[in-house]
């Protein structure tokens, strides 16, 4: 396969992964200010933390109210990772790949595109805010539905897994980060009623709140928490289960090369990481520091992906 076709199906499917991800967080964050009142006079700034776009934010918006920062993360052409940016890049770089994905998967990704290019800031206020990312969501589910459906498991296949799976291994630390990290309650509070509401709303970000139920029950634990979410190897959004597929899919692309390759250094160091490590242990040793080894781990596997298999030359 040519290089420059691998780059746009790698980033057709991370782009639509990165969108599906900032509507998540941008409801589920709705929702949990709109249950527990909240006290800071800037609620919305941890998911600019998130991301790490506060210095974008700043140069756009005098302040992180719920408006700018919804416009933001939603609409906001000038951001390049935007949810209407990123279904932008999407659809750009499936224009090239007609021939390697369904004609399915092209209509609903065409579709969607055709209706984020219609938004505007109205939509937070009719429809409103629960129905516009409910709306978005299933748009999403339908998306993934189709891919998984109608594309063959084959060489192309196996790169948009590897642009799904980077990208959910990186957005899934980065979340449980800015909850441990930024927006640790005071002191009193920690396993109090806003702490635990906080934890359920990371759950629900990553549609975990019924596989967690299933698995430990139904009261919120920090290290039960952190284990599902990273450690878990059968919840389709945990970090050990996106690097367990990304390895899978990253094997099947070396068997396919021209010239055998050697395995991946990065992702052979990222899986010793998980592996070496439970929730507990994690959180004992510093779950900021482990949680930043794995972001940063898969920052570093993106760049040796890049160089070895999407690189122009």
């Amino acid at each position: 396969m040519l290089r420059r076709i691998a780059n746009h199906l790698f980033w057709t499917a991370r782009n639509l992964e990165r969108a599906e991800w900032r509507a998540r967080l941008l409801d589920v964050n709705y929702h949990l200010l709109t249950e527990s009142p909240p006290r800071d006079a800037q609620p919305w700034a941890p998911l600019l933390a998130i991301f790490g776009e506060r210095e974008l934010f700043a140069q756009c918006y005098p302040g992180a109210d719920e408006a700018s920062v919804l416009n933001f993360f939603a609409l906001d052409t000038d951001n390049p990772n935007s949810i209407r940016s990123c279904i932008k890049t999407a659809r750009t770089n499936a224009i090239s790949l007609r021939h390697y994905i369904s004609s399915e998967l092209w209509l609903d990704l065409n579709t969607l595109y055709l209706s984020a290019q219609e938004w505007t800031p109205e939509v937070f206020v009719s429809p409103g805010v629960f129905a516009f990312f409910a709306d978005l969501q299933d748009s999403f589910y339908r998306n993934s539905g189709i891919c998984q459906g109608t594309i063959p498991r084959d060489i192309a296949y196996d790169f948009m897994q590897v642009g799904i799976m980077l990208e959910r291994a990186e957005d899934v630390p980065r979340m449980l980060d800015v909850k441990y990290h930024f927006l640790l309650p005071r002191l009193e509070d920690v396993g109090g009623p806003i702490d635990m509401l906080q934890w359920a709303a990371v759950l629900r970000s990553a549609s975990g709140r019924e596989a967690y139920c299933k698995r430990f029950g139904n009261a919120i634990k920090v290290e039960n928490v952190v284990e599902i979410l990273l450690f878990d190897p059968t919840f389709p959004r945990s970090a050990h289960f996106s690097l367990a597929m990304l390895e899978t899919s990253l094997n099947r692309i070396a068997s396919q090369a021209p010239e055998p390759s050697p395995p991946s250094s990065q992702l052979e160091d990222l899986t010793a990481l998980m592996r070496s490590q439970k929730s507990r242990e994690a959180i004992k040793s510093g779950l900021h520091q482990f949680l930043i080894q794995i972001q940063d781990g898969c920052a570093a596997l993106g760049d040796e992906v890049f160089q070895r298999y999407l690189k122009s030359d």
